[in-house]
């Protein structure tokens, strides 16, 4: 293994990172909850428990708080032996030992763990987690609501649901949301319009746009004539609508309205690709190379590419590299698997012009998670840099340079977070 070049590793650790997703609840809404260990499986590390082999419903049963912590454990301990080898239980691990001081999640701890993070459900504990032990600046918080603290978070903003209704039901709540009737598609377009605009005032940092989740990453250039069709199917048709499939020129047709506004307005538009988080969905939909036709349409637009696109990661290296537009996030990359964002990384150095490599996200719906991932991606940075000073790829001064960039300044940059966040 190589040794870690100490000054790389001390630059690393006084970097205030820029972290580029997270789910995160508000800390007012951590602390109306009743919290004990099974707080930090809400996502990730159960998708790892159900692929073991837990069932939803034991899911569900160790995620209830009412239940007794004992009779939880002992329904979580069978799938925990194989999942805590895995990168999202070591993350977990790690949270406990840092954060609470329980070296493991054993059947001897996880009573003290659960007291411990129980106890920690005061005023504080994110100043406490992100700021003093995570020195993480600021961390772009998704949603549909610019109201976040900043003090922790700048608001992304996800306008999925006026990319995608099927019936009129989601007509008429758009319509109250933004006070515009929409009977037609152009009063669909301006709905979308009036709410950016809004969320714009309100200091949105860049949109979102997750639907790989629900469909192929492959949005055409419908027609305004054929995009109008499917919507009059919507206003003409019941009141249950019509299929995701029947909708899909019509979500081309406003992803690409999306992009042409955030272009104008300077926003960034961060897409989700490859792994999609849960058990049981179609990986091909994520596929980075779907976007090309956007990259190619889109010139002046900045796209935020996430999750390395894994397991597509070097098809999302030659995009990067090929378009000016394209930049590679390693959000939730390095929880997924260390290895993995080591290799890629090295390669992403190799490949693509450093300041369009993000290199953290965490991705979270839990702090601890956040701060835990922030942790793995300072290790596999300084690790890296250290590597490549060592074979002789570039310089020490190289390494310290490329560490503030992929840490910090090219995420600032890219959301003009100077002007745009006041945390």
């Amino acid at each position: 293994m190589v040794d870690i070049d100490q000054r790389i590793a001390e630059a690393v650790e006084n970097i205030d990172i820029v972290d580029t997703h997270e789910h995160l609840m508000s800390e007012k809404h951590r602390l109306s909850q009743k919290l004990d260990l099974f707080y930090l499986f809400p996502h990730y590390a159960s998708s790892d428990l159900v692929s073991s082999g837990m069932s939803p419903g034991v899911l569900d049963r160790i995620r209830n708080p009412e239940l007794p912590l004992d009779e939880r454990w002992s329904l979580f301990e069978p799938h925990w032996r194989y999942v805590r080898t895995t990168a999202y239980g070591r993350a977990l691990i790690s949270a406990a030992r840092e954060l609470f001081g329980i070296h493991d999640i054993t059947g001897e701890t996880y009573v003290e763990l659960s007291e411990k993070i129980s106890q920690s459900n005061r005023p504080g504990w994110y100043r406490y987690v992100l700021k003093d032990e995570g020195r993480i600046r600021v961390s772009l918080k998704v949603g549909e609501s610019t109201n976040v603290d900043r003090e922790f978070f700048a608001p992304v903003i996800n306008f999925e649901p006026y990319l995608t209704p099927v019936k009129q039901g989601d007509l008429e709540r758009l319509g109250e949301r933004t006070d515009i009737g929409i009977h037609t598609l152009d009063q669909l377009k301006e709905a979308l319009e009036v709410s950016l605009e809004k969320h714009l005032a309100g200091g949105m940092v860049g949109v979102k746009i997750g639907l790989a989740y629900n469909r192929p990453l492959r949005f055409d250039k419908v027609p305004l004539s054929r995009a109008d069709d499917i919507f009059c199917k919507i206003l003409d048709g019941s009141r249950h609508g019509i299929s995701w499939d029947e909708s899909r020129p019509l979500q081309d047709h406003m992803v690409h309205h999306l992009i042409g506004l955030a272009t104008e307005h300077e926003l960034p538009i961060q897409i989700h690709t490859g792994i999609q988080e849960g058990n049981g969905n179609v990986i091909a939909n994520s596929d980075p190379t779907l976007l090309t036709n956007l990259f190619l349409e889109y010139g002046e637009a900045r796209f935020d590419i996430f999750h390395g696109s894994y397991p597509y990661c070097s098809e999302l290296s030659v995009l990067a590299k090929n378009f000016q537009n394209v930049y590679l996030d390693m959000c939730w990359l390095h929880v997924i698997s260390p290895t993995v964002s080591r290799r890629m990384l090295h390669e992403w150095i190799e490949t693509v012009p450093s300041n369009k490599i993000l290199a953290f996200g965490g991705d979270y719906l839990v702090v601890e998670g956040a701060f835990a991932h922030s942790r793995m991606a300072r290790s596999i940075v300084t690790q890296t840099l250290s590597e490549k000073v060592e074979e002789g790829y570039f310089s020490r001064e190289d390494a310290l340079r490329v560490a503030v960039d992929i840490l910090h300044d090219n995420a600032w940059n890219l959301f003009n977070l100077e002007e745009r966040w006041n945390g």
